[in-house]
């Protein structure tokens, strides 16, 4: 479980860099051009969203190391980035996919006891 929380993690936080990318550089954009940014809408709260665009892949992807040895504190932070994705950004075609594998990839690596526990089949 501690490879899948790895795996899930990783990928889940390098997709989330690229939303994170799109949301700094929009709220970058409608703080430069707000004629233009009236014209596509404008974010509620672009603090949020930048920190969010900061704290959620770092988490993500932090957790997703961390996951392998410490597989508590990798599966919280990996609960906080998720939670971050969510605040920053809220549930959408673009963060189904982060906030979906960094969650569930959290839930397993707090799930998983030791590597390669014995379990009879």
């Amino acid at each position: 479980m501690r490879n899948a929380a790895f795996t899930l993690g990783m990928i889940g936080g390098l997709i989330g860099i690229l939303v994170s990318l799109f949301g700094w550089g929009y709220t970058s954009f409608a703080e430069a051009q707000p004629e233009l940014a009236r014209t596509f809408g404008l974010f509620d709260n672009p603090g949020v969203v930048k920190a969010a665009s900061f704290f959620a892949p770092l988490l993500a992807i932090g957790g997703a190391a961390m996951s392998r040895d410490r597989a508590l504190w990798g599966g919280i932070a990996m609960i906080l980035g998720a939670g971050a994705f969510y605040i920053g950004f809220g549930f959408n075609v673009a963060t189904l996919f982060p906030i979906g594998f960094v969650g569930l990839a959290g839930v397993l690596a707090i799930a998983a006891r030791k590597p390669d526990a014995p379990v009879a089949h």
